[in-house]
């Protein structure tokens, strides 16, 4: 074999492993998004209330967020590609049970271990990939296509999981994820590169219990505000305890010998600034989503079908953008497509606050700008600021990177989609986010 030859065929295997990876990150957030449409399904079905339709909605995000940190070190410790083995089989287990539910207790704990699957999964997934591809430049080229997976994951959840449940049953929607899992679990040993374990690492334990603890009641409390008020004890009680562990957790990462979150790996100010990227453009996501469906459903009494037809132009947009974003990133810079990105995408987030949710508005000229001006944005967002993110981390800390990473798009959300539908309507709360995201492209503009 010649040179020419056997680089050819190392660069197959690059894109190979690149798009089984790919596909496996994009499932991860398919299955958190798949959920939210056939929730009246299942509470019809279950005979639930408002309350539990919320726990189950948010139970696979809360394990999720909460385990992505310890998830991360365990990658780093055993090597990504055992990790990722582990977390898939997991992953595939618990999808194998939700749809065999025969309660709505069962279809919980479902959910509850498919995210602590997804917890494992996702920054071993990151760790195999920079195994992969050695080159820095390959690798960041890499995860400039990586940021908008999660994006374009839960798009793809949200609009085929309404055609699936209205064409067949909610217990189908669990099928693709299933299949992605069993597939990847198949091509894993062939395809993947081992990973060299870190031996003289620890994995910090009183660390990730705190860490896991905290993220999850604080996540918790912030969840139920849906139903409760902010005073009651049970928002008060979950969000002071996890936030009084999450105290506990930066002093004894200070003390730990070897920390799950060195505080070195957040002194970089592009780095914060790439997380709060992250997290914003994903709460302005899930936001759109939620607000505009249900201003479609319930004020314009469009059918759930389309309702899902009308986010098609969103997910085009995604689309396009997301595979243009890497070529920008490589002729302009990092920094300037991601402020670039968080000025379209906070445009976008405006024209929607003043025109979306107006019944009297046609569709083309109310929503539709809005809805192809956020994704484009967004897709260029998660495109720099992962890179951002991933910049310069040594290979050992690879998986922490990837846990730090997923963290923000998945605890964000969770956070600020609850304090802002606090502070007035769906308008106020959309226009809030795209302020938040303009603030947030002037400070990174001004970063050097």
């Amino acid at each position: 074999m010649t040179a020419t030859d056997a680089a050819a065929a190392a660069a197959t295997q690059q894109r190979c492993v690149f798009v089984l990876l790919g596909s496996v990150q994009t499932t991860l957030i398919f299955t958190l998004a798949s959920i939210a449409v056939p929730l009246p399904a299942i509470g019809h079905e279950f005979g639930l209330q408002r309350a539990d339709l919320i726990l189950l909605s948010a139970a696979y995000g809360l394990t999720f967020a909460g385990l992505l940190l310890f998830g991360g070190r365990l990658a780093d410790r055993y090597g990504g590609r055992r990790a990722l083995t582990a977390g898939l089989v997991l992953f595939a287990a618990a999808l194998t049970v939700a749809p065999l539910a025969p309660g709505t207790g069962t279809l919980l704990a479902a959910r509850f271990a498919q995210g602590a699957g997804a917890a494992l999964i996702a920054p071993a997934a990151m760790a195999v990939l920079r195994a992969a591809l050695p080159s820095a430049a390959a690798y960041s080229g890499a995860m400039a296509t990586w940021g908008g997976l999660s994006v374009l994951g839960a798009t793809a959840g949200n609009l085929l999981s309404g055609v699936i449940s209205a064409l067949w049953s909610w217990r189908c929607i669990f099928a693709v994820p299933l299949v992605v899992a069993l597939a990847a679990l198949a091509l894993t040993p062939r395809l993947l590169p081992d990973t060299m374990p870190s031996r003289g690492r620890t994995l910090d334990l009183p660390g990730a219990l705190l860490a896991t603890t905290g993220i999850t009641l604080a996540s918790y409390g912030l969840v139920v505000t849906d139903t409760r008020p902010w005073w009651s004890a049970g928002v008060l009680v979950p969000l002071l305890a996890g936030a009084a562990l999450l105290v506990g957790f930066r002093y004894a990462e200070r003390r730990a010998r070897d920390p799950l979150l060195p505080p070195r790996f957040l002194l970089d100010r592009r780095r914060v600034l790439a997380l709060a990227a992250i997290a914003l453009s994903a709460c302005a996501t899930s936001m759109t989503f939620v607000v505009l469906s249900l201003h479609l459903q319930q004020v314009r009494d469009w059918s759930p079908l389309r309702t899902s037809a009308a986010f098609l132009p969103f997910a085009v947009a995604l689309i396009v953008s997301g595979r243009a974003a890497g070529h920008l990133i490589g002729r302009h810079g990092v920094r300037t497509v991601t402020v670039a990105g968080l000025a379209v995408g906070a445009a976008g987030l405006a024209l929607l606050a003043l025109t979306g949710t107006d019944a009297h508005i046609p569709y083309g000229s109310g929503l539709l700008p809005g809805l192809v001006l956020l994704p484009a944005g967004t897709a260029a967002v998660f495109a720099g600021a992962a890179v951002l993110t991933t910049e310069g981390v040594p290979q050992h800390q690879t998986g922490l990177a990837g846990g730090v990473l997923n963290t923000a798009m998945e605890s964000g959300p969770t956070v600020l989609f609850a304090i802002l539908l606090t502070l007035g309507g769906d308008a106020s709360s959309l226009a809030s986010t795209g302020v938040a995201l303009a603030a947030v492209a002037l400070l990174t503009h001004r970063t050097k």
